[in-house]
């Protein structure tokens, strides 16, 4: 069953995602996750992966901070739907080493990091 994607769009949402301590570092990027539970206050739709993309100045200027983004943006829009469980809010760090790596690698580094979480679809393990 493919998930839908929602987006993490304020600030608090991001900071729960950090404070549930659960990341993984791979070479392209960093995966943080985070299991909403019905007490959340912001509870979505149970069916529902929401994503959420950062990139700090040391990724490089705007423009590469935005094209960091856009590939891991793209990155996850082919893996996640299937490849993810649902009821996750999933933060996506971009790297220095976001740029350098290929796409693949990039993929390969977000599935990764899906498995070590324990957040990846019981199909995709």
């Amino acid at each position: 069953m493919a998930a839908a994607l929602g987006r993490l769009k304020r600030r608090p949402e991001f900071l729960r995602v950090a404070a549930g301590r659960r990341k993984w570092v791979a070479p392209g990027l960093i995966l943080q996750a985070y299991k909403r539970s019905d007490a959340d206050p912001a509870v979505e739709p149970a069916g529902l992966i929401r994503l959420g993309l950062t990139a700090s100045r040391k990724v490089g200027n705007a423009v590469a901070r935005n094209r960091a983004r856009r590939r891991l943006r793209e990155a996850a829009r082919r893996l996640l739907p299937g490849g993810a469980k649902p009821g996750y809010d999933l933060v996506v760090i971009a790297r220095g080493e976001t740029l350098r790596r290929s796409f693949a690698e990039l993929v390969d580094d977000l599935a990764t990091a899906l498995r070590r979480l324990g957040v990846a679809s019981d199909e995709n393990r």
